[in-house]
This record gives C-alpha cells, structure tokens and sequence, in this order.
C-alpha cells in the first residue's frame, strides 16, 4: 500500500479555497485516479510543530505556495535538509511551482525572482531529449500545455540535476533530481477555473509588465497532459512499493 505525503506550503486565495479547495484538496482530487490503495496524508509545513519521520513514506508531493524560497522563513529552511534526506534514502519526490524551487534551492541550486518577471496562465512547455526519455515525463508530448503562475524560478539548477523541460521564459520548467526525484514550475493541479481565477488575482501585477490580462484568461484552456503528471507519479511509487515488499 503505498504512501504519499503532501507537504502544503502555504494557503491559496480565499476565493480559490472556498470555491475550488486549497492547495492539497487540488492534489487530492488530481490523484483521484491514482492506484485505489494509495494512502494520501497532508502535512500544513508552515504550521507543523515538527517535520515527519520517512521511514513510513514512500512519495513526498511538495506544493505551490504564495510565500518566496529566497525569504528564506524558517519553516521553509527546516524542510531543505528534510529534503536532502529524503533524496538519500531515494524516497519518490515530486516538487511543484514552490516546491520545485525549493527541491532546486535545497539541492544546491539557486531560486529567486524570475528577471523577466511573472509568467502566468496556460502556456506552452517542450520536453527536452531526456524529458523525452524520462519515466515520469516521457509519456507526455514533445509540447504541451501547462498551467503557471509564479514569480520565482529556478535561476540556476543543482549541480546534479537534469533539465527535463522549458519554455521561452523559464529554461527549468521541470528538473529530475535523482533516479526518483523531479519538479516542475507548473501546476499539474490547476483546473481552468483555477487558473482564471489567479489570473484575476493578478491583473494589475500582469498589466504593469505589459501584458493583457484579459487575453490570457480567454486563452486557459485544459492541461489533461500535465495534470496526468500527478497519478503517473503515484502509478510510479505504487509499482516501487510493491517491488521494494515483494
């Protein structure tokens, strides 16, 4: 029975929770198809007395979030060496928009403010020849579509890892960082009306770096390639698991 742990790292919009669910109920529901006896449990990181052990978790899934990895808040900084532990005993990672720049920084890769700006709504993603021969990734397109919204980015990868996937604006949209360990910068989670509904959230920000709102909320359209990402990696661990207990 394999187990997953979400690690949430901070809240949505009052609005996207109340109408769409947080941050882990989008997870949730995108692993809906997920192997039926995968186990899925929530730790909220910023409010956690303490990290967990990893001797019972088999795939770590790491959120979006509002708050900054270059902030450095302590809470945040607690989770890095928890990270590299977890990389050592080979635990299945999956780090998404926060979380990938997390894995980066803890990594030993540098995240920060993106110098072109924000990079927000549904745009297009091409794998690179390893992305196109990776386990997770590879079952995708060459190019598809991917919901983004974020700020920061991944300036410079770790060392180690292996650039699976980028776009005009963003040459890390998606790194592996061991045999079972990847991130991306895009939301695999995001349905349509989440996106417009942060796309909303983020007109003027959108605006004053010249960019047309409008336009791109009337360009969200379905990611069913990207939001597979989510299942794929518990498909993954769950076929792990039952090798690593046979």
């Amino acid at each position: 029975m394999p187990r997953l742990l979400i690690v949430k790292t901070g809240d949505s919009f009052a609005d996207v929770a109340r109408d769409h669910g947080d941050f882990e109920t989008l997870f949730r529901r995108a692993l809906a198809a997920a192997p039926a006896d995968t186990r899925v449990a929530v730790l909220d990181a910023p409010r956690a007395a303490a990290l967990p052990a990893l001797d019972d978790i088999d795939g770590v899934l790491i959120t979006g979030s509002h708050a900054m990895v270059s902030h450095a808040e302590p809470w945040s900084e607690a989770l890095k060496p928890w990270l590299v532990e977890a990389r050592a005993r080979d635990i299945a990672m999956l780090g998404v928009c926060y979380g990938h720049q997390l894995m980066a920084a803890a990594f030993g890769g540098t995240s920060d403010f993106h110098p072109a700006g924000r990079e927000s709504g549904t745009r297009e993603v091409t794998l690179t020849e390893a992305g196109r021969r990776d386990p997770l990734l590879g079952g995708l397109p060459t190019r598809f579509r991917a919901h983004l919204s974020h700020a920061q980015t991944v300036l410079t990868a770790p060392p180690e890892a292996c650039v699976l996937a980028a776009n005009a604006h963003d040459p890390h949209q998606s790194l592996r960082h061991g045999p079972r360990q990847w991130s991306v910068q895009f939301h695999p989670e995001f349905t349509p009306a989440v996106m417009r509904a942060y796309l909303a959230h983020q007109r003027q920000a959108l605006q004053d770096q010249g960019e047309d709102p409008e336009r791109l909320i009337a360009e969200v359209a379905a990611t069913p390639e990207a939001t597979g990402l989510l299942p794929r990696f518990a498909e993954l661990v769950s076929a792990d698991t039952r090798l690593e207990r046979a």
